[in-house]
C-alpha cells in the first residue's frame, strides 16, 4: 500500500483543518494545487501571507483593516455619535453593504456564550465602554445576532451602558 509523501499529507491535513473542508475536499484541493504551475499556486500562499501580516484590528472599532483607524472610522461623512454594535467583522460588512446605516461600528469579536466558555472579558466590551465614556457618542444600536447568546450579550451591554453611561441611548 502506498501513501502520500509527507509534504502532500501535511498540506492535506492543514486544508482539512479549515472549517467546512473534510479530507476528501482537502485531497482535491491539494491535487488541484499540484496541477497548477508554481506561480499560480504561490499566489494562494502569498494571499495567505498578506492576510496574516497586513490585516489588523482597528484601534477604534476592532474591524479588520490594513490601516488604522479603518476606513469607516476615518470617514468624516459618517455620524460618529451613533455606534452600531456587532459580533464579528463579517456582520459589520453585511450591515454596511446595505448602505442604510451611516454611523460607525464597534465589533465585539464574539458574543457571551457560557457553554462555549466565552465570557464578557473575552470581548471588546471594555474598549466600547471607554469609547462611550469619551462623551461623543449619543446612541448605541444593538446589532448582535438574534440568538439566545446574541440577545444575552445585548442585554449585558445594555445594562452596563445604563449603569455607567446613562446619557447614551440604547436602541
Amino acid at each position: 500500500m502506498s501513501s502520500y509523501t509527507q509534504s502532500i499529507q501535511t498540506l492535506m491535513n492543514q486544508l482539512a483543518s479549515l472549517p467546512g473542508i473534510g479530507m476528501r475536499s482537502a485531497e482535491r484541493i491539494t491535487f488541484h494545487l499540484l496541477k497548477q504551475n508554481p506561480a499560480e499556486a504561490m499566489k494562494l500562499a502569498d494571499a495567505i501571507r498578506d492576510v496574516k501580516t497586513r490585516i489588523k484590528h482597528c484601534s477604534v472599532c476592532y474591524n479588520l483593516t490594513e490601516q488604522d483607524p479603518c476606513l469607516i472610522c476615518a470617514d468624516p461623512s459618517r455620524d460618529q455619535s451613533v455606534v452600531c454594535i456587532v459580533e464579528q467583522p463579517k456582520d459589520l460588512l453585511a450591515l454596511d453593504a446595505a448602505g442604510l446605516f451611516r454611523g460607525v461600528y464597534h465589533v465585539l469579536l464574539g458574543r457571551i456564550a457560557p457553554l462555549e466558555e466565552s465570557h464578557p472579558g473575552d470581548l471588546t466590551i471594555d474598549a466600547l465602554m471607554k469609547r462611550l465614556a469619551g462623551g461623543t457618542i449619543r446612541e448605541v444600536i444593538m446589532g448582535t445576532n438574534p440568538t439566545v447568546d446574541g440577545d444575552g450579550t445585548a442585554l449585558y451591554i445594555q445594562n452596563l451602558i445604563a449603569a455607567q453611561c446613562p446619557q447614551v441611548q440604547v436602541t
